[in-house]
């Protein structure tokens, strides 16, 4: 069941050392950069689905992302980092901050 609506049970987050870490899937040229909520990958794992209207190429896509989910979770842009999947879909991206804070704002952002 790819990309279907998360179950309310999947959790995308988590929280880490320095802040907290997200599962996204990044969809490059989609228009307009959004975050458009949670979803299941085949394998059942839950992400977040980021869209994002710059392409692919020499790292605007990753950039993009990053300055999209700085604004939805109200951080500055250098509290957002890539941390894994600079060249797939699903990307692991680290907010720099309190995860608490950080996780009850993702919580918000998908309506739990």
């Amino acid at each position: 069941m790819a990309d279907a609506a998360a179950p309310a049970a999947a959790v995308f987050w988590e929280t880490a050392p320095a802040g907290l870490r997200l599962r996204v899937r990044v969809t490059p040229r989609g228009g307009r950069d959004s975050v458009d909520g949670p979803g299941v990958d085949a394998d059942g794992r839950a992400h977040l689905r980021v869209r994002v209207a710059a392409p692919p190429a020499e790292g605007a896509a990753n950039t993009a992302v990053c300055a999209c989910l700085a604004k939805a979770f109200g951080v500055p842009r250098r509290a957002v980092a890539l941390v894994a999947g600079a060249a797939s879909r699903v990307k692991t991206v680290e907010i720099a901050g309190p995860g608490a804070e950080l996780a009850l704002r993702a919580a918000a952002l998908v309506g739990r």
